[in-house]
């Protein structure tokens, strides 16, 4: 898959226009305090409808060679959870991860990397292409506590109109995506991609999620 790839006032003492400025600038100060608390994770997101599954799907071949060497990260265990019921705590978790990983690893693609077109792995040597990215904030969440099952490795076509692998995380908020591209966490639907398939929560068979689309966003939003 392809890696694209982020004076002084002159207004006299109390009058109405240095205490309209006044307020002002405390309305601003807020604002400022809410989307900071917002970019740290300590709000959560408002609730969405979550992506559609329309069938089933094949798993891609850089997939299946990834779980046969490590079937531990693939297989499903239907005791846990398939969708996380999101706290506070879990959004900021969510979001650290997501931001850390993003900074640890510098993008490479497979052939530069490895001299093969498409292989799936942890990226821990620090370079790595999109899938590598999303596999390492999976590990990562799942030694924090989150449900593998919840955790779900998703096929997207980008707004370049190529390949992409992010990851989606399942809630009881709707269904929220974790990207190499950007920092904040979107719900699905505010990425701009076209969802193509999804590893499924119930075995090795992915999930199809036919195709469906979403606005278009800018990769920093």
């Amino acid at each position: 898959m392809r890696q694209p790839l982020f004076g002084l006032l002159n207004v006299r003492p109390f009058s109405g226009t240095l205490i309209r400025f006044a307020a002002a600038l405390v309305l601003s100060g807020t604002a400022t305090a809410a989307q900071a608390q917002t970019q740290t994770g300590s709000i959560l997101p408002g609730v969405s409808q979550p992506v559609a599954r329309v069938g089933t799907a094949k798993p891609i071949v850089g997939w299946i060679r990834f779980c046969e060497r490590n079937p531990a990260e693939c297989t499903v265990d239907p005791s846990e959870p398939s969708t996380i019921d999101l706290t506070a705590k879990d959004w900021k978790t969510l979001n650290r991860i997501n931001q850390h990983v993003n900074a640890r690893i510098r993008a490479k693609t497979d052939k530069d990397h490895w001299g093969v077109e498409d292989i799936w792995d942890f990226a821990e040597d620090g370079y790595g292409d999109c899938e590598d990215y999303q596999l390492l904030k999976r590990k990562r969440l799942v030694e924090a506590g989150f449900p593998r099952r919840a955790l779900r490795m998703t096929v997207v076509i980008d707004e370049e109109g190529a390949g992409h692998a992010v990851m989606m995380v399942r809630t009881n908020r709707g269904d929220f995506i974790l990207d190499n591209k950007r920092n904040a966490i979107l719900p699905w639907h505010k990425t701009g991609y076209v969802y193509i398939k999804r590893e499924g929560d119930e075995g090795m068979a992915w999930a199809s999620l036919g195709g469906r689309t979403s606005p278009t966003m800018t990769a920093n939003q």
